[in-house]
Parts: structure tokens; C-alpha cells; sequence
């Protein structure tokens, strides 16, 4: 994709630019038809309504799913809450004693925030650790799963460090206790093959915007038999099986539905091509930065992911300010507002000096050899320069 006076993007786990083939699809959802899809009773609303479902069935085919097990939603944030908040307080209606919650300390903000609220509603609250390489402790959470637990939320691929969990081992503890498992997939659609019976996912969340889709539209998977029940975390007109009210955007819709449909054709390719950029990178860059780390499990993760610290002490923020042109990040977007060092990082075990010199690089679809090799000379150089400064 052409970058005319633009810096060089790498920070795809953040977001992902739109593909090109996504915005032609959501065109004449905006300048031709832009009915509303509720509208039914006449023709330009009955056509957005059938480009609503097509789209639906690509993303339950992304994901091996049921078109009419997929909730729309307005991302991935508020799939993980309906999610987690939704099985509890429907749970809590039909007066369940299972109140315990688990979930690991390496998970998304709105899915600890999530979690930890609904401590006020009765419910217990259990946060784990994880392995030092970001993995989860399978021993830990089999010892936390018991008859009290009503939900187990575990994330697919780790935001920061890109670290990929054994869902398949997850579900089958969950489904042992008799839990509900949850995972948070945003960051594992389009960059791993995912199967909602393979893994055993009761409630499965994604978004549009990491999957080269729109951002402002995201869906969560419920599954439909044995039936999983969620109560609605807000009221209105019904819409999406009354779990999810308001008015479907239909442009946004079509275009994740096309994002997801390119992702089930091209992922593996994608994969493949991105993995080699990826090594080009990081291999490039240990050559001239000697002593650089890389964070999380070292195979078990997403090709396009490098959570690096740097050594030396060099501050992260002050490495970007020295790159300009290069667009990387320190961590989740979602966090940005905080000035602590990464919470995730720290649960890896990493010392506050070596998360605050860390730095997240994402690499993605439109990632060439040549942007590859830039960024490494770019912070290779930056690096040296600010090294030089301190002594």
C-alpha cells in the first residue's frame, strides 16, 4: 500500500489499515443504499438487511461458527463485556452458585475491568499469574476451575507480547468443570486458524479493525447448543436477538464481513509473507543492538509480532521521539493514558527499568522487505545515538 509522505506504519496490533478491496465494499453502503437495515418494509432496507447477513455468515465462517450464533457488536470492548458480564448477571437471575470469574493478569483492560466489576455484583474475582514466557499456567488455572466457576476468560493472542495460548487445553479444562469458557480473539482472527468447536469456545469476541475491516464494528460469538444465555447489557428496540439493541451500521457490517472473508482466503499467506518480514527485522536489528530481547514465547506467537526491550536503559518513549518516521508503540493502545510501564510486561516478571525500554512492533499485510529493513536501521541508529548521549 503506498505511504506518499507518510510514515512507516508498524503498529498492527493497535489497528490495521482498511484494505483496499473493504473500502470498495463499503461504498455503496454509504453513497447508494443507505438504508436502514431494520427497515424491511421496503426495498433499499430489506437489501441492507441481506448485505447484513452475508456479511454475518463470512465472519461465522472465519471463526467455524453458526451465521445466526454471531452477535453484532461495536467491537471488541463491548463483546468482552457483554461476554463476561452478560453470563454472569444472567447466571445471577436464574440464581446460580457458580460466582466464580477466572481470568489471567495478561488479559485486555476490559476484561480485568470487566472481571474486577463484577465483584460488586457478588461474584469472585480470580486474576492468575502466568508463565514467565506469557503462557498460561495450565496446573494454576485446572486448580482454580471447580465447581463455583461460572466462566473462564482467556485471551487468544496476547495484545502486547503476541503470544498464542493452547486453547484447545483451555477449553477442555473449562468444559471439565462445567464453565463457560470465553476468549478474546481480536488480535487471533486473520493471523491464526481459529475453530470455535475445535477449542471449545462458549462465547468467542472479534473485531473489525485488526482484521483489516472498519474500526466501530467488532461481534462476539454465543454459542448455540448446548445453549449459552447472556442477559443484554443495555435496552432497546431488540435488535440482534435482544442481546445487542440499536441499529446496525450497515456499512461498517459489510465491511468486516469482507475483511473476514479475505482473511479465511488469504490468512495462511499472509502469515507466511509476514513471518518473513518479521525475521528480516528482528534479525537485522539483533545484529546491530546487541543484547536485545525478545518478550513472550519465542515460537508459540503471532508472525507478525515483536515485543522487544532494548538495552542500555534507553527510555522506549524517548527511542520513538527519535524515529519520527516510524509509527511503533510501547504497548496497547488501549492503556496509552497510562504512564506506568506495561502491566502485561510485569506480569511476564520483567522489571519496571526493562518495560519502560520496550518497545511493541507490528507488522502486517501491506509490510514490505524494504519497510523491514528501514525500521531496523531507524531504530538501530536511534538506539546507538541515544546510548552514545547517556554515557
Amino acid at each position: 500500500m503506498p505511504r506518499p509522505n507518510r510514515p512507516l506504519y508498524l503498529d498492527n496490533q493497535a489497528t490495521t489499515p482498511v484494505d483496499p478491496r473493504v473500502l470498495a465494499a463499503m461504498r455503496p453502503w454509504w453513497e447508494e443504499n443507505f438504508a436502514n437495515p431494520h427497515s424491511v418494509e421496503h426495498a433499499m432496507g430489506r437489501a441492507a438487511e441481506e448485505a447484513v447477513e452475508a456479511a454475518r455468515a463470512e465472519i461465522a465462517e472465519l471463526i467455524g461458527a453458526e451465521a445466526r450464533e454471531i452477535v453484532l457488536t461495536s467491537g471488541a470492548t463491548e463483546a468482552n463485556n457483554l461476554a463476561i458480564k452478560g453470563a454472569a448477571r444472567f447466571a445471577a437471575g436464574q440464581d446460580s452458585p457458580r460466582r466464580r470469574i477466572v481470568t489471567l493478569a495478561t488479559e485486555h483492560k476490559c476484561v480485568l475491568e470487566s472481571v474486577r466489576d463484577l465483584a460488586a455484583e457478588g461474584f469472585e474475582p480470580v486474576v492468575l499469574p502466568v508463565r514467565p514466557d506469557g503462557l498460561a499456567d495450565l496446573a494454576a488455572l485446572r486448580a482454580a476451575l471447580d465447581d463455583r466457576t461460572l466462566l473462564l476468560s482467556v485471551m487468544a493472542v496476547n495484545n502486547e507480547t503476541g503470544v498464542v495460548q493452547d486453547l484447545a487445553a483451555i477449553g477442555a479444562l473449562a468444559k471439565a468443570a462445567g464453565a463457560l469458557f470465553h476468549t478474546d480473539a481480536a488480535q487471533a482472527a486473520g493471523r491464526i486458524p481459529l475453530d470455535v468447536e475445535a477449542i471449545g469456545a462458549d462465547l468467542l469476541s472479534l473485531s473489525g479493525h485488526k482484521i483489516y475491516g472498519p474500526k466501530g464494528i467488532g461481534a462476539l460469538y454465543v454459542r448455540r447448543r448446548p445453549r449459552v444465555r447472556l442477559a443484554p447489557l443495555f435496552s432497546g428496540g431488540g435488535q440482534e436477538r435482544g442481546l445487542r439493541s440499536g441499529t446496525l451500521p450497515a456499512p461498517l457490517v459489510v465491511g468486516f464481513g469482507e475483511a473476514a472473508r479475505i482473511a479465511a482466503i488469504e490468512g495462511p499467506l499472509d502469515a507466511g509473507r509476514i513471518r518473513e518480514q518479521r525475521d528480516i527485522l528482528f534479525n537485522a536489528l539483533a545484529r546491530a543492538v546487541p543484547g536485545l530481547r525478545l518478550n513472550g514465547h519465542p515460537e508459540q506467537r503471532v508472525p507478525g509480532n515483536l515485543n522487544l526491550t532494548f538495552p542500555g536503559g534507553i527510555d522506549a518513549q524517548a527511542l520513538m521521539r527519535a524515529v519520527p518516521e516510524l509509527c511503533v508503540s510501547t504497548g496497547s493502545a488501549c492503556s496509552s493514558a497510562a504512564v506506568e510501564p506495561s502491566y502485561v510486561l510485569r506480569a511476564l516478571g520483567i522489571p519496571e527499568a526493562e518495560a519502560r525500554a520496550t518497545l511493541r512492533i507490528g507488522i502486517g499485510r501491506f509490510t514490505s522487505p524494504a519497510d523491514a529493513d528501514q525500521a531496523a536501521a531507524l531504530l538501530a541508529g536511534a538506539w546507538h545515538t541515544l546510548t552514545q548521549a547517556e554515557q
